[in-house]
């Protein structure tokens, strides 16, 4: 491989990003809420030697509206927990980076910090973890503790505006991962003797109370779970405007960006840059990896991904639309728009397979090849942790750095 590695990850959501996908041949609709279906898709994107596989969550069935819940029935609703679903994966695989999408406006910092570590010790240190708001007013109806912003079908269509309307949320979100990252640290990394000998297991000198205290909440804390081997899993943040690119500066290892093309990947990266200086965070010390989103559509003969694009189209009763580019064309084609897009200085992107299995396999089987060819791609894991793929630094615990 050539040059500075291109990082390559998969956003996996039921039958796939494209509405009708489960209608599809290949989708096998019953499979979908079954182990098995999990299974075969991250062992896949193992195969295609990808940094991670991240896994959709939310607290309220899907819905066609992003800012409110629907009634229909044409469409995949039901999923299960992600960041349980990413703990039966882990043993199930050897690499590839396992990255769980949690709700942190209605999730209690503490489990979410040690269900991820968990997932860490699962999978010998290939966890990372998504942190997600939650958009939709009617979630917190399901809990019954707290009101949120409801947004209107006029803020839906701003980016900007959503976050604006948001903010709040936003600003909780970075107080939950900034607990959590404590929590990993409360213990440190010799804090388990385990010597049967002398009848010490534990140094507890060694295990912390990171009393965090915030606007929204307190932990005390420690953590129940050791240190896991990453120290710290990666933290993953989607991001479209100001405010969440001001969260993924502060809060977040790696964020995925949502470009239409290289100019307007040059001017998010430019955002980027700016909310990074705006925090004080020095990259040199703390990497933050920048990835593009996009959507992908795609078929090894020339036109044929537009036909099946059409025939989901026609399916669903709409064309397809997304916050992410919407790319539809052959595995070269693709590869073609990847290394222009990373000339603006990205260090990778997230794809979104429309329909499962079938873009996954063209993207691990299909575009994979054509990247390692131009040897802009791996063609073997040099690491065992996600951390090591994405070439980030493990983290000391700040409570041993401070004695």
């Amino acid at each position: 491989m050539t040059g500075r590695p291109l990082h390559l990850a998969v956003a996996l959501d039921g039958a796939g990003w494209h509405p009708a996908a489960w209608r599809e041949d290949d989708a096998r609709p019953g499979d979908l809420l079954t182990a098995r279906h999990w299974a075969s898709l991250v062992a896949e994107a193992e195969r295609g030697l990808l940094d991670f596989v991240t896994i959709e969550d939310a607290l309220g069935l899907q819905s066609a509206a992003f800012h409110r819940p629907d009634d229909r029935t044409d469409q995949v609703r039901g999923s299960f927990d992600a960041v349980l679903l990413a703990s039966y994966l882990a043993p199930l695989t050897t690499r590839v980076g396992l990255v769980p999408t949690t709700n942190v406006t209605h999730t209690e910092p503490f489990h979410v910090a040690i269900g991820t570590a968990t997932l860490d010790h699962a999978s010998l240190g290939r966890a990372g973890w998504r942190p997600q708001i939650a958009s939709r007013a009617a979630d917190a109806a399901l809990f019954g503790r707290r009101a949120t912003p409801r947004l209107t079908d006029e803020d839906v269509t701003d980016p900007e505006r959503i976050a604006a309307r948001l903010r709040d949320l936003f600003d909780e979100a970075a107080d939950v991962v900034e607990a959590v990252r404590r929590l990993w640290d409360s213990w440190e990394d010799d804090a388990e003797i385990r010597d049967a000998a002398t009848g010490r297991f534990l140094d507890r000198d060694k295990v912390h109370h990171i009393d965090f205290g915030g606007r929204w909440f307190s932990v005390k804390g420690p953590s129940i779970t050791p240190r896991g081997p990453q120290g710290q899993p990666p933290v993953v943040s989607l991001a479209h405007a100001g405010v969440p690119y001001a969260f993924a500066a502060a809060a977040s290892d790696v964020v995925t960006v949502t470009p239409h093309d290289r100019k307007g990947a040059a001017a998010i990266l430019g955002q980027v840059d700016a909310a990074v200086t705006d925090a004080g965070r020095d990259r040199a010390e703390r990497p933050l990896r920048v990835l593009a989103d996009l959507l992908v559509v795609l078929d090894e003969r020339p036109g044929a991904a537009a036909h099946r694009l059409a025939r989901l189209d026609e399916r669903a009763g709409a064309a397809l639309r997304s916050d992410a580019e919407i790319f539809t064309g052959t595995p070269a084609e693709l590869a073609d728009l990847l290394l222009d897009w990373r000339t603006a200085g990205l260090d990778g992107f997230r794809l979104r397979p429309a329909a499962l299995p079938h873009d996954l396999t063209a993207i691990t089987r299909g575009l994979v090849p054509e990247l390692q060819r131009r040897g802009a791609f791996r063609t073997a894991y040099d690491s065992t942790t996600l951390r090591g793929h994405l070439r980030l630094p493990r983290p000391a615990s700040r409570y041993a750095s401070a004695r």
